[in-house]
């Protein structure tokens, strides 16, 4: 009884372990599957939140970067401006114009022989918004006979025709867009693309299971890949969030991502974000993305100007820009586009006949893109210097600003091939070898930097010799010399007699004992003789008298930055400038006195077009009026009688211009500086090893500065005197005062009260001359 109990009690107790045992793993099992699901259940919400996170982040922010974009001054049209028929028409092909006799769209222009009718792209400025309009010129002479409305047949008194982009501040993934409204583009654009991508676009949630079957059956039936399974939807994702790698992981997030879009965004949103983002070309390291851009980079047309065999093309090209390329393929981008035309046909959105005549169209490609790399490196460097102390580099790569530059295209081009013909031409003489080059031109009134050139290779995009060279300017420092003496009217004048021999100076246990270029001493001569035959120990003798250290507050006022050791070298122009320091320096001469800051920009608009910053005119009187009007009086004598002559043996003899030549140690530089009318130029030419060049500023700098400004200029110098300027006729011999009657008398500009008092001997008073009169009267009749 005992044992059985007891075995009894065995079974029990381990039926009981087995049954503990079981319900034990039982609730383990229960906990894995509770925990197995909750955890990764935990971790895909979690997941689905920072997808949805990231998806709502970057497209209710800002989506993309816009590059700035700069353009060049705009032409204005007016009847008498100077402007030929073939520059225009050169100017409306830099713009991008087409040639459409029936104007059918805007930029568009027809030529019959200097005759043009052109419809205008309208354009934002900085002071006005300017629609587009029907034009109607014509060319006579040079110049514009005549400018009307063609609507109007009224004539217009001035017109801007929108600015030439010169260069972009791209993002550093080099990517281009212009935005465009779903509402901007053509509802052909909207069809085509539904019908290649996405035909249930309004019908989904995001992903389309339908479209996947339909694009396998479409592709079996094509024998290639005609349509994609991806919707719309999902190739946004791919774009804007996702890496291009393929792989199932990516595939699911692209998936995900492209519901959570749906759910959050209306499909309009979606589609024109897709419109703005597709891929659909590349120019170097520029990308073309969406349509808006690619209408102008392919056809130079607005997005809202295409036709229906622009846009099939261009629906085509989301499939593959580049393998669908229409400049390097374009029999394989003519098929591509006619399928597109045909799956528009078949869905009902175009007319048999209009598939028909769209697909005998040609493509109809523009042959270049708008621009491939920096045209103007060495201008655009005087931009990026002067952006830069107001705007973040980030800014200027991602905001899309609009920067309207003081570029002048014709005067830009006018000095690169001047240059390039005068270099090539002084290189043919004996040992002149390597030159290179610098030169910068401003309007004289403003300050505006109308061009510039930063080296012989117009288009290389390193060393800016016109602002990262400095080099001694020689006797280009000459006119602060004799302003800063000048200054002084009671001491010196245009006529004061100063000595031209040597001199010798010990400086630190040196002996400085300079020299004229002509080796020789010249004696007493008048200022204004000494200046325009560039005599450097006159320079000397006024300078160290005045004192040095007024000499270079003088260069200060006229707007030399940097610091000036008190040397007396400087008086020759021993300083080291750049050939911009140098035009700041000359531009305030240009100015009569007034400072003012040398500009490469006009207005930094948004990308809406709102106006953020103005560059105005800003000016302040720096130097007397009045003094500067006597230097620029001799400057115009330096040109006509002095270093500067040879000018006229390319311009006419009265076309009145003022300037300085310099030449340094041993012909190193060979310097140019001075202005018309309308512009000033700084010409600077030399080598990077600082070698030798073997010309003097006459020789070599003025020969490029003269056939510019032949080019260029349109309105020679006329100095105005202020009111403290009296003239005063000095008899050239004695440097007294004299009148017109006098052989040898010439008539020179004075501070008021200050001409020589004393009367040249060749002045006779009237009683003088009536006794003479007489007595000749008399003596005459008693000869007979």
């Amino acid at each position: 009884m005992t044992a059985k109990r007891r075995k009894k009690n065995t079974s029990v107790r381990r039926g009981r372990k087995k049954s503990f045992r079981t319900r034990l793993w039982n609730r383990i099992q229960r906990l894995f599957l509770f925990w197995g699901i909750l955890i990764p259940g935990f971790v895909f919400v979690v997941y689905i939140g920072y997808l949805d996170y990231s998806v709502r982040h970057l497209f209710e922010g800002k989506r993309w970067s816009i590059p700035a974009h700069v353009y060049a001054s705009p032409t204005e049209l007016y009847v008498g401006a100077p402007l030929k028929a073939d520059a225009f028409e050169d100017l409306l092909q830099q713009l991008r114009y087409r040639k459409d006799r029936r104007l059918s769209t805007e930029a568009t222009y027809f030529r019959n022989l200097n005759r043009f009718k052109v419809s205008t792209r309208p354009f934002r400025f900085w002071d006005e918004e300017q629609p587009s309009r029907g034009i109607e010129m014509d060319f006579v002479g040079g110049e514009v006979k005549s400018l009307k409305d063609i609507d109007s047949g009224k004539s217009i008194a001035i017109l801007r025709m929108d600015p030439v982009q010169i260069d972009s501040f791209y993002p550093s993934h080099n990517e281009d867009r212009i935005l465009a409204r779903l509402q901007e583009a053509p509802p052909m654009l909207i069809e085509a693309l539904l019908a290649t991508e996405d035909r249930n676009f309004y019908q989904h949630y995001g992903v389309s299971p339908k479209a996947i079957l339909r694009a396998v059956i479409a592709n079996l039936r094509a024998g290639g890949v005609v349509q994609g399974g991806s919707t719309i939807t999902q190739q946004l994702v791919k774009n804007l969030y996702l890496n291009p790698s393929r792989s199932l992981w990516r595939k699911a997030n692209e998936a995900m991502m492209a519901v959570i879009l749906e759910f959050h965004y209306d499909k309009d949103e979606i589609l024109e974000a897709y419109v703005n983002e597709v891929f659909l070309g590349q120019e170097g390291r520029r990308a073309i993305h969406g349509f808006g851009l690619a209408s102008q980079f392919y056809f130079d047309r607005s997005l809202g100007d295409l036709e229906l065999h622009h846009i099939a093309l261009l629906a085509g090209l989301v499939k593959g820009a580049s393998y669908y390329n229409p400049r390097r393929s374009p029999e394989r981008a003519t098929r591509r586009r006619n399928l597109v035309i045909d799956l528009m046909k078949e869905l009902g959105h175009v007319t048999p006949e209009q598939a028909t005549r769209a697909k005998k169209m040609p493509l109809e490609v523009s042959s270049r893109g708008r621009h491939t790399t920096t045209r103007f490196p060495a201008f655009m460097d005087v931009v990026r210097h002067q952006l830069r102390v107001e705007y973040r580099e980030e800014d200027l790569t991602s905001e899309g600003l609009q920067i309207l530059t003081t570029l002048e295209l014709p005067v830009q081009k006018a000095l690169e091939t001047n240059a390039e013909k005068t270099l090539k031409a002084l290189e043919k003489r004996p040992k002149v070898e390597r030159l290179q080059v610098a030169t910068v031109v401003t309007r004289r009134e403003g300050g505006e930097i109308a061009a510039l050139l930063g080296g012989r290779d117009a288009r290389f995009n390193g060393l800016n010799r016109a602002t990262d060279i400095q080099r001694m300017i020689g006797s280009l420092v000459k006119p602060a010399v004799y302003l800063t003496a000048l200054d002084d009217p009671e001491r010196y004048s245009v006529v004061t007699r100063i000595d031209d021999v040597a001199v010798e100076l010990e400086s630190g246990g040196k002996t400085w004992a300079p020299r004229n270029f002509d080796r020789k001493e010249h004696g007493p001569v008048e200022l204004h003789r000494a200046l325009a035959m560039s005599y450097n120990l006159s320079a000397v003798h006024v300078g160290l008298d005045v004192g040095i250290g007024r000499v270079v507050k003088t260069l200060r006022n006229l707007g030399i930055e940097r610091k000036i050791r008190k040397y007396p070298s400087i008086l020759l122009g021993a300083i080291e400038l750049s050939p911009l320091e140098v035009t700041q320096m000359y531009q305030t001469l240009a100015a009569d006195g007034f400072r003012t800051p040398l500009r490469s920009i006009r207005a930094v608009l948004a990308n809406d077009g709102t106006p953020l910053r103005r560059y105005p005119l800003t000016v302040r009187q720096a130097v007397d009026p009045a003094t500067v009007f006597l230097i620029n009086t001799l400057l115009q004598e330096v040109m006509r009688e002095g270093s500067g002559r040879s000018v006229y043996s390319l311009l006419s003899a009265n076309y009145a211009v003022a300037g300085k030549t310099g030449t340094t140690n041993n012909l190193r530089d060979s310097w140019a500086a001075g202005f018309s009318g309308d512009y000033l130029a700084v010409v600077w030419l030399g080598r990077d090893d600082n070698r030798s060049i073997r010309l003097t500023g006459s020789s070599g700098a003025l020969k490029l500065w003269s056939a510019l400004m032949r080019e260029v200029s349109r309105q020679p110098l006329d100095l105005v005197p202020p009111d403290s300027i009296e003239w005063v006729w000095i008899d050239s011999e004695s440097g007294l005062r004299a009148n017109e009657a006098c052989s040898n008398a010439v008539e020179y500009p004075f501070i008021s009260g200050y001409a020589p008092a004393a009367v040249s001997p060749c002045m006779k008073s009237p009683l003088e001359d009536f006794g003479s009169w007489y007595e000749e009267l008399f003596r005459f009749g008693g000869e007979d």
